[in-house]
């Protein structure tokens, strides 16, 4: 039975028993600030279980995409781990319990494959359940199975969470009897290779708030026993029931797996389940190519790209273990146009709309391979310098600096460096380098949590959120209103009674016109006036959904938790801010008019009067496209549209044509924005109620961000005018000073940069002949250190750096060269000191090193080798005491 066939039977099983089929949310479409990817079909659910928002049905079931990378390092060496999954789900809130899921489970694994049914024999399916739950041991037993086939086993094995605080509970599983050919018997507590898992029943009685491991764990209280989230591995079914090893070898999976092997010549051994063997390493780097295409296929496919942070990286990292894995078994030529196409071709039929996308996603990844193999081409070149000094220096490890350098700087896979150090013979200090990687991701989460947060504990907020409800954010139809302190937040997240001037707090209020920070939109500032006492909102945030907390700071009077305030919004603030909105809408839909559908929105910032917009493309745009881009967007503001926001179903949104952004997660009913019949998009921002009032747009700049992604930025409004304006005065005034008409002054200013830059090219020739014309004269000043000849001389004010290295060997080209030699240059530029040390064949015979004396003068610093080294950083007073310093050292070393 095919994967896709399979996908079909488990939606149309759930959905005829009353259950709503609720698509898969794209794969980095989370709420939660700890997952960068679903990882788990119950994800997009949370919120209905937590209670934090109410479900629009009682029954659920999806085919959800899920992403796993903690064991990345893992895939290929087992038939079992990969990084992309699809989790087959049904859910039910506050409906059915044990007494339901257990059953539908059950029905749909026996049933016969003609009744829609996946056709398992019932004899073969074992069950475990958590160590006291007799509930659901008695509900197997009537359901069929008999007590020997069903085991309990403990937290580790039979206690859910996501790994995180959240919902949690017991779990109840099934596992399939393969036959003695893939192990011992005695159930899935002897053999799990034998008895694989293929259905995970989880009954949502628990919230927990510390994990620290899958056995250790505080629940803090119950949650309503009808909650429940069953799911099996849609690639585990299919291994069973295609009667297949592995995971490697379903349909969706093997023909990648058989294009790799085909172009590297190597053979795949499919073999059984058991681990792969350190003596077969071709088999594992087949399958860590098959898992990670596909993968890296369905993550550009929704929206990721690579980049060197967050999702972005994981996409880039999974990339190139994939095109390295390829290298290493001998393919040298471009790798993913042999095998994307493949898993195109193998996942279509579940998701057709990675075909119909394959332009924009093949672009990306075709990118991003050549840029690898550029970076592999570089990052060997360092790597192998670096080795070479580690050996010199009698050294057996590369520093955690150096392997960190590698890959921060130029992208170069840890993994990589590890093994071409282990080919020469080295180790590498991993420890420093997870330590450095640690205290730059440490950085990161700080700033990024600071800038949304203020440092404060996410408990908090969800504490406020669970006693009080979603703020009602009333800001599209009016700029104040009245409402009431619901909580006051000082320094950690906690909660105050009052806050007294000059203080800085975060508060809740029941309903607020001011809009959070989101989708790209800058929050709203204002004031809430609350007695006597004015109140500075300065940010909102919403850190966790349905909570508006705004960060305030007292100006006079006092606050208290529980009165009543009237906020109101910088009305001239939002304005602005909403035609920037507009605008960005306009940018947006006028891009992929004139760029092709596949330039889609990857960022955005709508400030006052001014907009940033990211999209992903593969090359930049022509300047003349985008004149035509401005030109069509201002076209657009003439006509005067009206724009309109509505709230409608996401199947009438898509009907509607109305555009999606990658990775944005949205509910049953969203809010669609359209301006005119121009532009349609989903979006929860404000806006202008005309395109008019938007008055111009003005683009400033188009540039790279990252590997396929460009960004423009423009100014909106009367701020694009102010700017026209000063441009107009600034052309006018170029036009009289150069005297031509104003469309001319381009075409002279062009000449002018010309005639100056050849000047300075002459000038840099005086330079170098002023510098370079004693050079014999001072040759001849050499004097005699222990037997070696000695110029220690100061270039000219402003030499360059390459003159005076230029200079250095020049002078020791005028000295005999039977005489050892050596000849120091200083220099001093922006008021540092800059050195130069040259020594000839027979000063090296002496012993000397012009490497050692730059290191020595400059305590540690520069390089190079015994003929030629440099350095420099010390200030410019110290330029002749560095030359004293190497005179010192020839007379100590010769």
């Amino acid at each position: 039975m095919k994967t896709a066939e399979i996908k079909r039977r488990f939606l149309a099983h759930f959905e005829a028993n009353g259950h709503a089929v609720v698509p898969s949310a794209p794969l980095p479409a989370i709420d939660d600030p700890n997952l960068l990817f679903i990882n788990a079909g119950m994800v997009q659910f949370v919120p209905y279980f937590l209670g934090q928002r109410t479900p629009p049905y009682q029954r659920a079931t999806s085919v959800q995409k899920c992403i796993r990378t903690p064991d990345i390092d893992e895939v290929g060496k087992t038939s079992r781990h990969g990084t992309f999954f699809q989790m087959n789900g049904n859910f039910s809130f506050g409906d059915y319990f044990k007494e339901g899921a257990i059953p539908l489970a059950w029905d749909l694994s026996t049933k016969p494959v003609e009744q829609g049914g996946f056709g398992m024999d019932p004899e073969r399916i074992w069950v475990t359940v958590y160590l006291d739950d007799d509930e659901a041991a008695d509900i197997w037993r009537r359901t069929g199975v008999p007590a020997a086939r069903i085991v309990r086993r403990g937290n580790k094995d039979n206690f859910w969470s996501m790994g995180i605080p959240g919902p949690a509970g017991p779990c109840s599983e099934l596992y399939y009897d393969r036959g003695p050919a893939y192990g011992p018997d005695g159930g899935p507590e002897v053999d799990e290779d034998r008895f694989l898992e293929f259905w995970n029943l989880v009954f949502m009685q628990y919230e927990i708030t510390n994990v620290q491991s899958k056995e250790v764990f505080d629940i803090v209280g119950d949650l309503p026993k009808k909650n429940i989230d069953t799911g099996m591995g849609l690639e585990r079914i299919a291994s069973i029931l295609q009667g297949v090893d592995n995971l490697y070898e379903i349909d969706e999976v093997r023909p990648i797996l058989d294009r790799a092997a085909e172009l590297t010549g190597k053979r795949y051994g499919a073999g059984s389940g058991q681990a792969a063997s350190e003596s077969h390493p071709d088999d594992v780097r087949l399958r860590v190519i098959a898992d990670h295409v596909r993968t890296a296929l369905m993550l550009i496919g929704d929206g990721v790209t690579p980049s060197n942070e967050g999702r972005g990286y994981v996409l880039r990292r999974i990339m190139r273990r994939a095109i390295r894995s390829v290298r290493l078994l001998g393919w040298q030529d471009r790798a993913l146009p042999e095998l994307l196409p493949v898993a195109r071709d193998c996942m279509a039929p579940s998701y057709p709309e990675l075909a119909a996308d394959f332009e924009r996603i093949s672009s990306y990844a075709y990118a991003e391979e050549d840029a690898f193999l550029s970076t592999l081409r570089a990052g060997t070149t360092i790597l192998d310098t670096a080795i070479a000094q580690t050996r010199s220096a009698g050294g057996g490890k590369l520093s955690g600096d150096q392997a960190f350098q590698l890959h921060d700087t130029y992208g170069f896979p840890i993994d990589l460096t590890l093994e071409i150090a282990a080919e020469q013979g080295l180790s590498v200090d991993q420890d420093g380098f997870r330590r450095l990687m640690s205290e730059q991701r440490a950085r990161a989460k700080a700033d990024a949590q600071a800038r949304k947060t203020g440092h404060v504990d996410m408990s908090a907020y969800r504490g406020v959120l669970d006693s009080g409800g979603p703020v009602e954010f009333t800001g599209y139809a009016e700029v104040s209103r009245e409402s009431r302190v619901r909580a006051l937040l000082g320094a950690g997240g906690a909660a105050l009674p009052a806050a007294g001037e000059g203080d800085v707090v975060e508060l809740v209020l029941d309903s607020t016109p001011f809009y959070a920070e989101g989708g790209g939109q800058q929050p709203d500032t204002g004031l809430l006036t609350v007695g006597a006492g004015r109140v500075e909102i300065f940010d909102v945030q919403q850190p966790v959904p349905g909570l508006i907390v705004h960060r305030a700071r007292v100006v006079s009077g006092e606050l208290r938790a529980g009165e009543s305030g009237y906020a109101e919004i910088d009305i001239p603030r939002r304005r602005a801010i909403s035609r920037s909105h507009t605008a960005t809408h306009l940018v947006h839909q006028t891009m992929r008019n004139f760029l092709g559908e596949s330039a889609t929105q990857a960022g955005s910032l709508n400030a006052p009067g001014r907009l940033r917009f990211d999209f992903n493309t593969p090359g930049a745009v022509a300047p003349s496209v985008l004149h035509d881009i401005e030109q069509q967007v201002n076209e657009v503001l003439l006509r005067d549209l009206e724009v309109n926001a509505f709230i409608t179903s996401q199947e009438e949104a898509r009907r509607l044509g109305a555009m999606a952004l990658f990775g944005e997660k949205y509910g049953d009913e969203v809010r669609v924005v359209e301006v005119g019949d121009y532009a349609r998009e989903l979006c929860g921002g404000t806006h202008v109620t005309r395109s008019g009032q938007l008055g111009v747009v003005k683009i400033l700049s188009e540039s790279s961000i990252g590997s396929g992604v460009r960004r423009v930025e423009a100014l909106v409004g009367i701020d694009a005018f102010n700017f026209l304006a000063r441009e107009h005065l600034l052309v006018a005034r170029l036009a009289e000073l150069y005297r031509v008409p104003a469309d001319q002054v381009a075409d002279r200013v062009q000449q002018t940069v010309t005639q100056l830059r050849d000047a300075e090219k002459e000038l840099e020739k005086l330079r170098a002949q002023l510098v370079l014309g004693g050079a014999a004269a001072i040759a001849g000043q050499a004097r005699d250190v222990r037997g070696v000849a000695y110029v220690g001389t100061e270039a000219p004010e402003g030499a360059a750096g390459n003159d005076v290295r230029t200079l250095a060997q020049e002078i020791r080209g005028k000295i005999d060269p039977a005489r050892p030699a050596v000849v120091a240059v200083t220099a001093r530029a922006n008021g540092k000191a800059a050195l130069v040390v040259a020594v000839n064949a027979a000063g090296k015979s002496r012993g000397v090193s012009a490497a050692d004396l730059v290191k020595g003068a400059l305590h540690g610093r520069g390089g190079g080798n015994a003929d030629l080294a440099q350095g420099g950083g010390l200030p410019a007073a110290e330029a002749a005491n560095l030359l004293v310093a190497v005179e010192k050292a020839i007379a100590e070393t010769a």
